[in-house]
């Protein structure tokens, strides 16, 4: 079997996740260690993705139909990332809003979806991370 179809995705995640630290770090002028998690650039979820679809891409070439699944499953999760996950955050917010005087209640995360930008970079971080991987591979 050739490991490189495993390990692309996970190189994708972690040079997100690093990339992502890296940047919330150098805007909070402090090590965001609490700002791991849902949201910012770049979206972990779309290079993940993406980099299991571009890998297929550049191993098997556009013909193959794993390339087709690949790029739905991606497509399905860069929506996701958008729309529904930016709608969990608003909701966030109403609920953390309604409970502002209620001492008791945790804070729910706001920050959740991801901008265009955000998805965007999440996209290049998924082709890059495949892209090495096939230079280092063959």
């Amino acid at each position: 079997m050739d490991l490189s179809y495993l390990i692309t995705p996970f190189w994708a995640w972690l040079l997100a996740g690093c990339t992502k630290f890296v940047i919330n770090s150098a805007k909070e002028k402090r090590l965001a260690f609490d700002l791991i998690g849902y949201g910012g650039l770049p979206s972990n979820h779309t290079s993940i993705v993406t980099s299991a679809a571009a890998i297929i891409a550049f191993k098997e070439g556009f013909h193959n139909p794993a390339l087709v699944v690949a790029i739905a499953l991606a497509f399905i999760v860069t929506l996701d990332a958008n729309s529904l996950r930016q709608k969990v955050g608003l909701h966030a917010q109403a609920i953390n809003k309604l409970n502002q005087d209620n001492h008791a209640h945790i804070r729910l995360r706001e920050k959740m979806g991801h901008t265009r930008i955000e998805i965007f970079s999440g996209i290049l971080v998924g082709i890059f991370s495949a892209w090495s991987i096939t230079l280092l591979w063959t």
